[in-house]
């Protein structure tokens, strides 16, 4: 895919109730949306923005050399402030390709990003996303780490047909972690946030179940790591152990 058709964005707000101010955490010297940014950067897929509604985080971005746009305040989901995003960046729809890379992943890595596109090679799907193989227990049981059930369709990839905070499937065979990143055609995008709320995604708290439920094509690759999102305060500090040693 050519590196013009693809705009990254990066959604991130100030208003993370179970770790406040989480995109300025401080993490190895730097805010975490900061890190975020720069392996978005590295990947080197097109132009990287953060979309925020937090002058504060724009402030943060801007210092860090990065572009940060101004969206909404009230939007309910990171895919709604993209598709805003989108649409200001890029109102005569040049791009075909809308990146979002949430902006509490800063264990991610550039390899990662990269990755998520492969399966837009392929015109039947609309959405691209990742997942890597669950080795522990605790991850097959945890229900904050969501599960990507999929049919195998080629080598390292799956096509979605669930998403699920419980542990499946049930029997013998892989489990695969999901990862919150997402790659949308852009017709897709815009079909996705009009869409209402579905009902398994206000069952499971999963948006990427709307698409499902709407017969939207969604498929899987599957990578070696698992990059770690931040949401409570043990995974900050995890990140921040994990960033300083690098």
């Amino acid at each position: 895919m050519a590196k013009h058709d693809v705009l990254v964005l990066i959604p991130a707000r100030m208003a993370s109730v179970r770790l406040p101010g989480k995109p300025l955490a401080d993490i190895a010297g730097q805010p975490m949306i900061v890190h975020v940014l720069r392996r978005a950067q590295e990947a080197a897929l097109g132009q990287v923005v953060v979309a925020t509604d937090s002058e504060e985080i724009a402030a943060a971005v801007a210092k860090a050399g990065g572009q940060a746009l101004m969206t909404r305040g009230d939007h309910a989901t990171g895919s709604d402030r993209v598709h805003e995003a989108a649409a200001l960046l890029d109102p005569d729809r040049r791009m075909s390709v809308v990146l979002n890379i949430q902006g509490d992943f800063p264990t991610l890595a550039a390899r990662h990003i990269k990755a998520v596109l492969g399966p837009l090679a392929d015109p039947a799907v609309d959405i691209a996303t990742l997942a890597g193989e669950i080795h522990t227990d605790n991850e097959r049981m945890s229900p904050s780490v969501v599960k990507a059930v999929g049919s195998p369709v080629a080598p390292r990839r799956l096509r979605a047909l669930y998403f699920t905070r419980a542990t499946a499937p049930y029997g013998e065979g892989p489990l695969y972690h999901h990862v919150g990143i997402y790659a949308f055609r852009r017709a897709a995008l815009d079909r996705f946030v009009a869409l209402p709320p579905s009902p398994l995604e206000r069952q499971e708290r999963l948006e990427q179940l709307r698409a499902l439920e709407a017969g939207m094509r969604i498929d899987v690759t599957i990578i070696d790591d698992v990059p770690r999102g931040v949401d409570i305060p043990e995974e900050l500090e995890a990140a921040r152990k994990l960033l300083a040693s690098n």
